[in-house]
């Protein structure tokens, strides 16, 4: 089968050997694959000595064939993928044998993939292969630290740092869903234009005085994942008392926080990262129930994967990016 693979430093379209359904596994052909910035750390993180591995976190398609022991799902059944490896129950952190397909198991972006039958969901039916593709990963994400660790709820107002990335838009349509404000900023127009027609009711310039613009707002919480360039900027919003959710970095890992200004505000800080079974399945209904589709910025083929990684890299589009397998 054809696959997108790391190996040996390099990232590479290969035939690689069809997996079998071992017990309870299943045999998914995968129609259409969601990127992640996580994707693009992979290779980094492994080194140019590694044998190969088919990377890919998100994905949905068709059960092909099932393992001894599989009764939930039969071939033929549209189902997506559950990157969210061995964390079944809500906990305050994952299990320690928690891990995210795509390293070092074997991941989506290929023809096929055998999964656990743990590791499956049934597709939503209003969406397409390339949505379903696009909402385990991102949308587990926004929801757990929405929801979960933020406590958000209707008439409560979010803000947003960094509205274009895929995890923000799962976030705007969230919140709006439920009855909050919410509030984003983004370097790009364009962005911010896409943004407040996704449904945000503000749209700042990164570069303007968020203080100033938002003076008599009341923020109620903070989603954060930019990391040190946007956090103490962010922080300054927020009431006393008020909550803030950070799942990522994607600048510099590292912040100076001033303790005293801190405890003075009685501010609570939580980490986020993905999220277990059971809070995808619940996300899974709010999308049902509210008739959400994920935001798809732009749809790639397999063999165009480098490209796509390319266009990632660059931090361009609005929502997600996928990688269309079959028809």
């Amino acid at each position: 089968m054809k696959a997108f693979i790391h190996e040996y430093g390099q990232l590479k379209i290969a035939n690689m050997k069809e997996p079998v359904a071992a017990s309870g596994e299943v045999i998914v052909a995968i129609r259409a694959a969601g990127l992640n910035r996580r994707d693009l750390y992979i290779p980094g993180r492994r080194g140019d000595e590694a044998q190969a591995l088919t990377l890919g976190s998100d994905g949905a398609g068709v059960i092909e064939s099932i393992g001894a022991g599989v009764t939930a799902f039969a071939v033929g059944d549209e189902v997506m993928i559950n990157p969210s490896l061995r964390w079944f129950e809500n906990s305050d952190a994952p299990p320690v044998d928690f891990d995210i397909l795509g390293m070092p198991d074997n991941g989506t972006f290929a023809e096929k993939i055998a999964i656990s039958v743990e590791q499956i969901e049934r597709k939503p039916a209003h969406l397409t292969w390339v949505e379903a593709a696009v909402l385990s990963l991102a949308g587990l994400t926004g929801y757990r630290a929405l929801f979960t660790k933020g406590g958000l709820k209707a008439g409560d107002t979010v803000f947003i740092p960094g509205a274009g990335g895929g995890v923000a838009t799962y976030l705007i349509s969230f919140a709006k869903n439920v009855g909050a404000r919410v509030i984003v900023t983004s370097r790009s127009e364009t962005k911010r234009k896409q943004a407040l027609e996704l449904g945000a009711d503000i749209a700042l310039d990164t570069n303007s005085d968020w203080n100033k613009e938002l003076e008599g707002e009341t923020i109620d919480l903070v989603i954060e994942s930019v990391g040190r360039a946007t956090f103490n900027r962010s922080l300054s919003l927020l009431k006393k008392g008020g909550r803030i959710v950070v799942f990522g970095a994607t600048t510099d890992d590292t912040v100076d926080l001033d303790l005293r200004a801190f405890f003075y505000g009685q501010y609570q800080l939580f980490g986020s990262t993905l999220g277990s079974r059971e809070e995808l399945r619940d996300m899974i209904r709010h999308v049902e129930k509210y008739g959400t589709h994920p935001i798809v910025d732009k749809v790639f083929k397999l063999d165009e994967a480098a490209e796509a990684f390319d266009y990632i890299e660059e931090g361009k589009q609005f929502g997600k990016v996928v990688l269309q397998v079959t028809n």
